[in-house]
């Protein structure tokens, strides 16, 4: 990892918002499948977009609820490999939960329950946050030197 000047890359950016895209899917679906798939007859994609599976009325409606908890603090693990840096999780955090608006308004229309919109602000904090935290520490290692290579070539000259 090299911090240095930044360069202006659109096909980077693009590349990490779809791989951190597919990745939050990809865990949401394992997590979902582990919660709700043993209590619903058949899985489907309502519990993926559609805001009325979001509930705190039912047993289910939590364990969608704790599926998309659990994959937001996923997804700010995959930010520490995929990002990398601590100053852009905030803004892939919002890409990614804008990305799921969209898709969500598109399967079920807008989203009326005040649940889905605490669930999903909730998760974008989580994620935005863990995200930095991981990166941040990750960033104030200390980069190792080698002792032995310093001491040879200072003596040397």
């Amino acid at each position: 990892m090299f911090y240095g000047a930044v360069v202006w890359d659109p096909w980077l950016i693009v590349t990490q918002i779809v791989c951190i895209q597919c990745l939050y899917y990809l865990t949401l679906g394992v997590f979902l499948t582990i919660l709700v798939g043993t209590r619903v007859s058949r899985l489907s994609l309502v519990y993926f977009f559609d805001f009325a599976t979001i509930t705190a009325s039912t047993v289910t409606g939590w364990c969608v609820i704790a599926s998309m908890l659990l994959t937001s603090v996923a997804g700010a693990g995959y930010m520490l490999y995929v990002i990398e840096r601590a100053k852009k999780c905030l803004d892939f955090s919002a890409t990614l939960y804008i990305i799921h608006l969209f898709i969500c308004i598109i399967y079920g229309g807008w989203p009326s329950s005040i649940t889905w919109w605490v669930v999903n602000g909730t998760g974008l904090a989580v994620m935005a946050l863990v995200g930095e935290y991981l990166c941040i520490r990750r960033e104030l290692r200390e980069i190792p030197i080698s002792r032995y290579r310093a001491s040879k070539t200072f003596y040397d000259v």
